[in-house]
């Protein structure tokens, strides 16, 4: 199981993430707010603007305060020293 940092030393394992989208748009938006009302939202952000949104392949929504493109660059680092293994 490879694990992937997604600020503050908060860590979702690899295979798990089915996407990681930007917050912006509105659907992002409800998927957050049903989570919340579902007890299925992990919030990562640790008070701060969130950034990115990670969806599983769980019910489980996590927002984080990275941007989806350095999220993409990390999961990308563990596949990359993964194949050199």
């Amino acid at each position: 199981m490879k694990l992937v940092n997604i600020g503050f030393g908060n860590q979702v394992s690899e295979e798990k993430i089915v996407a990681v989208v930007s917050p912006e748009s509105a659907p992002i938006k409800r998927m957050i707010q049903e989570a919340k009302e579902r007890h299925t939202l992990i919030d990562a952000t640790f008070g701060r603007k969130t950034k990115s949104v990670i969806i599983t392949d769980s019910t489980a929504v996590i927002i984080s305060a990275l941007v989806p493109e350095k999220i993409a660059e990390k999961v990308n680092e563990t596949e990359q020293a993964e194949a050199k293994e």
